[in-house]
């Protein structure tokens, strides 16, 4: 049953990642559309806990550390979007999927976690994959300094949220998940729309009335999947993260990720990936596994 829940886990990211990148490509004025996007997906989460769960328990350390996850999130879920629109999504899930390496070296410098071998050759790999994809000869399309730039910065972002989430669950609150997740998302949405409208004050009256075009039937089936795979992703790796051995699921929800990622972008988007990204890519999913192996 692990299985099945892991595999319906894997899809929704997925799916999630996908729309990710197609609303990224199509929107027109995207300052404003991302956070809008990024508003009404953390709506759909929010829901879906509230229906879920009910109103949550939420203490004062639950409370403040969750406005805070919840802005780094809305913030990786902006710099992600702008990562997706400069560059590849394969190449972008590379660098955020080696994120995992912060929170990795968080457990060493702030807990008191011990750091195997393995984790370190983990490391090394990661540092090989990275020297890959800092190519910007402008041989291949898509490989800028703009897309580096937002990936590296969805890359910090991703690792802190790993580091908030391990503050939150190595405390006595622990149990108060569903609270931290619920304060979190409403936090993203608040920012959002806060953000949103004031890119909207900045528009002049022609520029409000295009970005009204932007609001299309479509849009709005596109919200409500990805908020669904959002918080069915978020709800689901809790779930497993507890219910199956970290040898098997982290190794395998990051690299399977990245797998399917990067047949998503050929075969969806008709990326074309050279040589050397491959060598990048590969030597990233190694890194990833090995920096996952808790041994």
């Amino acid at each position: 049953m692990n299985y099945i829940i892991l595999c319906i886990s894997m899809c929704a990211c997925l799916v999630g990642n996908i729309l990710r990148k197609f609303s990224a490509d199509r929107f027109e004025n995207k300052a404003v559309m991302y956070h809008i996007y990024n508003c009404s997906i953390s709506v759909v989460a929010v829901a879906g806990l509230l229906i879920l769960g009910g109103v949550p328990q939420v203490s004062a350390f639950t409370l403040w550390l969750g406005l805070v996850f919840g802005l780094v999130t809305a913030g990786q879920s902006i710099v992600l979007l702008n990562a997706y629109n400069k560059g590849p999504m394969s190449y972008t899930q590379v660098l955020v999927t080696l994120s995992s390496v912060i929170p990795a070296l968080s457990g060493y410098f702030i807990w008191d976690e011990s750091i195997s071998v393995v984790q370190i050759m983990g490391i090394v790999f990661m540092i090989v994959s990275f020297v890959f994809f800092a190519d910007f000869s402008g041989k291949e399309k898509g490989a800028s300094v703009a897309w580096f730039i937002y990936s590296l910065a969805a890359f910090f972002l991703t690792g802190i949220i790993g580091v908030l989430q391990k503050c939150h669950q190595t405390t006595i609150y622990k149990e108060e998940l569903d609270g931290f997740l619920t304060v979190a998302f409403a936090t993203s949405v608040l920012y959002s729309a806060a953000m949103s409208g004031w890119y909207v004050a900045k528009l002049a009256h022609g520029e409000r009335g295009a970005l009204k075009k932007e609001f299309t039937p479509s849009l709005v089936v596109i919200v409500v999947v990805a908020g669904l795979c959002v918080f069915a992703n978020n709800k689901m790796n809790l779930y497993l993260s507890n219910a199956m051995e970290s040898a098997i699921f982290f190794p395998t929800v990051n690299a399977g990720g990245l797998i399917l990622a990067t047949a998503a972008d050929m075969v969806l988007f008709k990326q074309k990936i050279q040589p050397l990204k491959w060598v990048g890519m590969i030597v990233g999913i190694i890194a990833v596994v090995l920096i996952c192996n808790p041994f």
